[in-house]
């Protein structure tokens, strides 16, 4: 009988999880981060020409995991490389590609999201699809981009499930629009402030007076410290937090944020922008903990600053935003980073997983009346 009552509880648990309950984004509890507009999507898509894919593995009791490629535009990447920059907040990760970014100042794959233990098959797997493509027959050399964070909690992490046919699955898939979030590709089997994370977006739109470019940012969320949305301290008021008890070990864990723009910036001024990025995730509680790896990914669409693999000319022309232009992109920057992060963590839905731990979504209606209480939204938001 108690062996029946389990499985029926752990049905019960699993059922939001299993049949995709819908769960609102930040805006639609009347949650508006900073003054900025967001874009149409409200998501890294707004940049013209971003596309995100997801690959969910989910199986059994004690798979949770993924992968998340971001796309900076529909072309040969290798052949037109964009312009970008790393910034670590805290290097307790495994950034794959770091140093050519570094060196040469732009990416020439696709940006790709996973766990600790999957980054070398997925590197191997970028490069494998860089090698495909017919316009590529003559490469002999390629970096590719991946980031991780270790979903070891609810994931069999040293089960190594994630395949390369999974990374092309979620090339393949990658689009344009609203972007889907929560508990889906590298967010899959992710924690964050003790909670389900994953996935989340947002995007700002400069106002015209400003050069009308978009900043747009994904989030892979697995960290922890004390939640606070718009100053409130959510954290605190739900008893869970870094150094509350048995959380201590949630301290630690990655965020990886992709940032993409529309502005026309070198790898110099991107590396600035990603560091703005660090300030939106220290909005909402996170501490870059020791054993952290924050890493910001920031790259720009502007076409002509795209780098031809074999450049004909001896020199480029090229026209770039300067320094005192930049501070509106570093606002955009940081609020659609902290948005980006309660998007994953309202989005997410509760999940059990490997040895059955469980992991419950953020309690919407418990931060509604935190948010309340501190006059930070009034009467019922839908």
């Amino acid at each position: 009988m108690k062996r029946v009552l389990c499985i029926l509880i752990s049905f019960f648990l699993m059922i939001p999880f299993l049949y995709g309950e819908e769960r609102p984004r930040a805006r639609d509890l009347g949650i508006k981060i900073g003054i900025l507009k967001p874009g149409p999507y409200n998501a890294i898509t707004d940049v013209k020409g971003v596309k995100v894919g997801h690959f969910t593995l989910i199986k059994g009791e004690n798979i949770r995991t993924g992968v998340t490629v971001i796309l900076p535009h529909s072309g040969n990447i290798f052949q037109e490389k964009v312009p970008a920059a790393i910034y670590i907040g805290n290097g307790f990760g495994k950034l794959t590609g770091y140093t050519q970014v570094e060196e040469l100042g732009y990416i020439e794959t696709p940006i790709a999201l996973t766990n600790t233990l999957s980054v070398p098959i997925v590197a191997d797997a970028l490069i494998d699809y860089i090698l495909s493509i017919k316009e590529n027959k003559n490469v002999f050399s390629v970096n590719p981009v991946v980031g991780e964070t270790n979903d070891g909690w609810l994931n069999d992490i040293r089960g190594k499930y994630i395949k390369k046919e999974h990374v092309f699955e979620a090339i393949k898939r990658a689009s344009g629009g609203p972007v889907e979030e929560g508990a889906v590709g590298a967010g899959t089997g992710t924690t964050c402030f003790g909670f389900k994370g994953g996935i989340g977006t947002s995007s700002r739109v400069l106002p015209p007076s400003q050069g009308g470019y978009t900043v747009g940012v994904l989030v892979q969320t697995n960290f922890g410290g004390v939640l606070q949305i718009a100053g409130c301290p959510i954290g605190l008021e739900l008893n869970k937090y870094y150094l509350k008890g048995k959380l201590d070990y949630k301290s630690g864990g990655s965020c990886m944020i992709v940032v993409a723009t529309d502005a026309p910036l070198t790898h110099r001024n991107l590396k600035r922008l990603a560091k703005r990025a660090i300030l939106g995730l220290a909005r909402t509680g996170g501490i870059c903990s020791n054993g952290s790896g924050d890493y910001v990914i920031a790259f720009s669409t502007a076409e002509n600053l795209r780098i031809k693999h074999r450049e004909k000319f001896l020199l480029r022309k090229i026209s770039v935003l300067p320094n005192e232009r930049m501070s509106p992109l570093f606002l955009g920057v940081i609020e659609a980073t902290e948005e980006a992060i309660l998007n994953s963590l309202f989005k997410a839905t509760s999940m059990k997983g490997w040895k059955g731990h469980y992991i419950e979504a953020i309690p919407i209606n418990k931060v509604k009346a935190i948010l309340k209480k501190y006059n930070f939204i009034k009467g019922e938001n839908k």
